[in-house]
């Protein structure tokens, strides 16, 4: 499945989007142990850690919000990370 980081998110993460291979069935849960278990250069000064950006982000599952941890994923699914926004 694919993962799209935006915002702090793409700076802790190092990238825009990437590809995850989780099996069918898997949840959102899942996909974030393995986000976090990917090995990551140190995020840019002033940019808190992808594990902190993580607990405190919105999901999107295929432009939908998810807010369920336990939501199924399947392999064509996408996934955007959306932290906390300021301003308007």
């Amino acid at each position: 499945m694919n993962v799209r980081y935006f915002a702090a998110a793409r700076a802790a993460a190092g990238v825009d989007e990437e590809r995850f291979a989780l099996a069918d069935g898997d949840t959102l849960a899942s996909l974030l142990e393995a986000i976090l278990a990917v090995e990551r250069p140190e995020p840019p000064a002033g940019t808190p850690p992808l594990a902190r950006i993580l607990s405190r982000s919105s999901f999107l599952l295929n432009e939908v919000a998810v807010r369920d941890h336990a939501k199924t994923l399947q392999q064509a699914d996408v996934v955007d990370v959306l932290p906390p926004f300021a301003g308007g």
